[in-house]
């Protein structure tokens, strides 16, 4: 059954007379296709460096690896703002590249310079040289632990999202040595480029890894789980869909499958034209918006026509001006998306400048809003 579907939110009449348990808490409800009362809220990255009591812990944790690999700070910080504001997810604090270091890189985070993978992936060679899958959850084991805490820690009306990113933008990472923000990705576009089928099995042995590694989530406790693929955007049409679009759909029905309550969020940033086929290819329940997507166009085609929950896409940059911009804008999106299943969210992540009481506002206004009746959409 393809959650993201409007029909899937009418229980089906089932042998013995005994109906499907409906998901209770807000974002589940929205993820599985409903229209809710109002939309779900959380953003991004909301775990992190805007806010002072991150820097404590991460200082404590001694860096970015120890943070994401040590569950007492993990959970803390996942924590964090969830006791500031009321939102309706926590999502695991972790990092992109970890499954890239599962895998057998070296990973470290250094001053200005964010993560850095050692050695470089630049060749089939380097793939069955040094990359492997037999010590995945053992390196990943930690994270598993923090799901499991945040399992039992979080309110009971706040729902648990794992991640991950996805195979295109974690092998940009693996490439490139370092985080893909920080380079115009020529390196990995080239080796795309110039031997296809040489490149294939980074992205195969990712999909692979990235299946078991959402899979260990949901069985420690991740009600959702998104895949990140933050780098989607700079690959043309057909590289799109080879190494965006085929993995995405690959990870989404493999988890489908073993795991058909547990709704897939998928986010192609940057993928501008894309995300029709994208979200129709993919069969993921819910599609993230980055900032640039026409939200008419959303609510017309990915929730009338595909039936698809959407989520996003305030301009992060709003967040950190506040005021009345990020009130008007707010409420645009709002209206736009509201007529059907949606999830209010960032086009992208939080950023550092961000004020937390400009969130506040943010969370309050989404919260106290009231969706209009079905024929008062804005499409």
């Amino acid at each position: 059954m393809d959650i993201g579907t409007r029909d899937d939110v009418t229980p089906q009449p089932v042998p013995g007379g005994v109906q499907p348990k409906r998901p209770e808490k807000l974002l589940l409800r929205a993820l599985a296709g409903e229209r809710t009362e109002r939309p779900p809220v959380w953003l991004m990255r909301q775990a992190g460096r805007y806010l002072p009591e991150y820097h404590r812990v991460r200082e404590a944790a001694g860096g970015m690896v120890g943070l994401c690999t040590t569950p007492e700070h993990a959970v803390e910080v996942t924590l964090q703002p969830i006791r500031r504001f009321p939102l309706d997810a926590a999502i695991v604090f972790a990092d992109l590249p970890q499954v890239a270091a599962a895998l057998g890189q070296t990973l470290d985070y250094l001053p200005g310079e964010g993560p850095v993978l050692a050695p470089p992936v630049r060749s089939s060679a380097d793939i069955a040289e040094f990359l492997s899958v037999s010590r995945l959850h053992e390196e990943l084991a930690p994270i598993y632990e923090t799901v499991r805490q945040l399992a039992r820690a979080l309110p009971d009306e706040t729902a648990l999202v794992g991640y991950a990113g996805a195979p295109w933008t974690i092998a940009t990472y693996m490439v490139e040595g370092r985080g893909g923000g920080a380079t115009e990705h020529a390196v990995v576009k080239q080796w795309a480029l110039s031997d296809p089928d040489g490149f294939q099995p980074l992205i195969d042995l990712l999909t692979t890894a990235i299946i078991q590694f959402l899979g260990r989530q949901i069985e420690a406790g991740a009600e959702a789980v998104q895949l990140f693929d933050t780098w989607a955007g700079v690959l043309p049409g057909p590289l799109f869909e080879r190494w965006c679009v085929r993995p995405v759909a690959a990870i989404v029905a493999a988890l489908k499958a073993q795991y058909p309550d547990v709704p897939v969020i998928a986010f192609p940033r940057g993928a501008g034209l894309g995300y029709d086929g994208f979200a129709e290819v993919t069969g993921a329940a819910c599609i993230g918006l980055d900032a640039t997507v026409p939200v008419e166009w959303a609510a017309r085609k990915l929730q009338g026509e595909l039936g698809r929950c959407v989520q996003g896409n305030l301009d992060p940059q709003l967040l950190v001006a506040g005021g009345p911009a990020l009130h008007a804008e707010t409420e645009r999106i709002l209206r736009a998306l509201s007529g059907g299943p949606f999830v209010f969210n960032l086009g992208h992540g939080i950023v550092k400048t961000t004020p937390p009481e400009h969130v506040a506002a943010l969370v309050e206004q989404v919260r106290g809003w009231t969706s209009p009746e079905p024929s008062g959409r804005s499409a």
